[in-house]
């Protein structure tokens, strides 16, 4: 009796996931669907600001101990064509290492040659990069807040594509670019992290901007009208996405967004598979946070109709697909033993891994010639996706759990080109606290595809293999003797 009863929870279970996971999937098409629909509209003509009329913009850039890359983003923000009487740079700097002392020979330079710079350090930083963000409002001189993370480098005319949108609308809260690449050749992994970049600032943003739906801020890379942050109750720390949050704030209080896709800000893809770990492991916890706070006014809210609220709910719970992937691995030893028949299971589960190549082909098709030598690189990305599962779902559950917490920075190492001599700085990350649970389910992976194979149900093997080869990569990512060898060769 009670291994019948487990076959049917174990089944039940297996099929609860395929189904989440197959929303998922109808949630990605949809959007597929709608950027199909709108990728020709026209992007709406710069207005024509007369120079005497042209606004006070305050250029943010909030950093952390950044001692590779704060002298690249210093010059490119005070290179930018805009009035100096009119402009407003604040190095929003919470830095307790070398930085600090780095930057203000830098900064005195600039300010001696007429850039109107300064450098706002926090001797005891709270709220992390949202603490920083909204100290320093109240001193910035600009109606207009341009934001850039410390490993981005914006071209010269980043104000003049963007700013002009906001004084010409009262209206628009915030204008989003679309991020570019500086390392993407670096190796396989920042490959295949364009590869999913690429689609997210293609394919969704153009989807749910231009049809109506609520789009993010991505934190970097975009401007803000002042009074918009102010209205929508400012930057906050109670989750570590405050980016997710105030603009899904501001779109609830009635303000509108603009992406433009043909403004292009490139910055630092993180080259290490570690820090990439860590980066998807806040970002879900972040979300997951938002999804928590705004869930219910997004349900009740009287501005938005059904078709907004569920495509936003499905924004922000979208990091649930890793914590299903993971169960369906799980699930997987079970139901080798039991193998019942479920057919369209099995078809739900083809349909959807055809999704997420199709986003990632549209994304490159779009902006790239040599789409197909890009493309070539799915393959790592889709074992990139789960072999951070179990990381990613410990972040997605920890917001589910707690708000607020730790906002761990993704390390910058200033990489622009494949060279050898800049591969040498990077070192791995020490062990992280996931790696005894990381290093169980590949464990638990081997076991079960040896149990398909003694049982010859080979049906259900090739998700698992999948898994086992990201769990790999993770895992040999980290390995000391690796790292060892690869920079060994590396100084050949």
């Amino acid at each position: 009796m009670i291994l019948p009863l487990f076959s049917y929870v174990v089944t039940a279970l297996y099929l609860a996931t395929v189904g989440g996971l197959t929303i998922y999937a109808l949630y990605v098409l949809i959007l597929i669907g709608l950027y199909l629909r709108h990728r020709r509209d026209p992007a709406p003509p710069l207005p024509d600001i007369p120079p005497a009329a042209q606004p006070c913009v305050t250029v943010q850039v909030p950093l952390r101990n950044e001692p590779h890359v704060w002298q690249r983003i210093l010059q490119a923000v005070a290179a930018f064509d805009w009035p100096a009487d009119r402009l407003d740079i604040q190095i929003l700097d919470d830095s307790d290492d070398e930085t600090t002392a780095l930057m203000q020979a830098e900064i005195a330079r600039l300010q001696a040659q007429g850039t109107p710079i300064r450098l706002l350090h926090r001797a005891r930083p709270t709220g992390y990069k949202a603490g920083a963000l909204a100290e320093a409002l109240p001193q910035a001189r600009g109606e207009y807040v341009a934001i850039f993370d410390a490993d981005f480098c914006p071209p010269a005319d980043f104000l003049r594509r963007t700013v002009p949108y906001l004084a010409a609308d009262p209206t628009l809260a915030m204008v989003q670019a679309r991020w570019g690449h500086l390392n993407v050749d670096y190796s396989v992994v920042t490959r295949a992290q364009a590869l999913l970049l690429d689609a997210h600032f293609t394919v969704e943003h153009i989807a749910r901007n231009r049809s109506g739906l609520l789009m993010n801020f991505n934190g970097t890379a975009g401007v803000w009208r002042r009074s918009a942050i102010l209205d929508a109750g400012g930057w906050r720390s109670d989750t570590v996405a405050e980016d997710l949050d105030l603009s899904y704030r501001a779109q609830l209080a009635g303000w509108r967004t603009l992406y433009l896709p043909d403004v292009v800000a490139p910055a630092e893809l993180p080259p290490l598979v570690a820090t990439y770990q860590q980066q998807q492991a806040r970002w879900a916890k972040g979300a997951m946070q938002v999804f928590r706070k705004l869930a219910r006014p997004i349900i009740v809210s009287p501005q938005l109709n059904w078709r907004q609220k569920g495509m936003a709910l499905l924004h922000l719970n979208g990091y649930v697909t890793q914590p299903l992937l993971l169960l369906l691995v799980i699930l997987t030893l079970p139901m080798t033993a039991y193998h019942p028949e479920l057919p369209l299971a099995g078809a739900a589960l083809s349909v959807a891994s055809v999704v997420m190549p199709l986003l990632c082909f549209l994304g490159q098709v779009a902006h790239y010639r040599d789409w197909p030598q890009r493309i070539v690189y799915y393959p790592v990305l889709m074992f990139l996706g789960l072999g951070i599962a179990w990381s990613t779902t410990r972040g997605y559950l920890e917001g589910l759990q707690s708000w607020g917490g730790e906002f761990t920075r993704t390390p910058k190492f200033n990489l622009e080109t494949n060279d050898r001599p800049q591969r040498k700085q990077i070192r791995p990350a020490g062990v992280p606290r996931m790696l005894p649970g990381e290093v169980g389910m590949m464990l638990y992976t081997v076991f079960t595809l040896w149990l398909a194979c003694y049982l010859r149900q080979f049906g259900l093997i090739a998700f698992s293999l999948i898994y086992l080869g990201g769990a790999l990569l993770v895992l040999g990512s980290k390995w000391p003797v690796l790292h060892f060898k690869t920079n060994w060769r590396d100084e050949q």
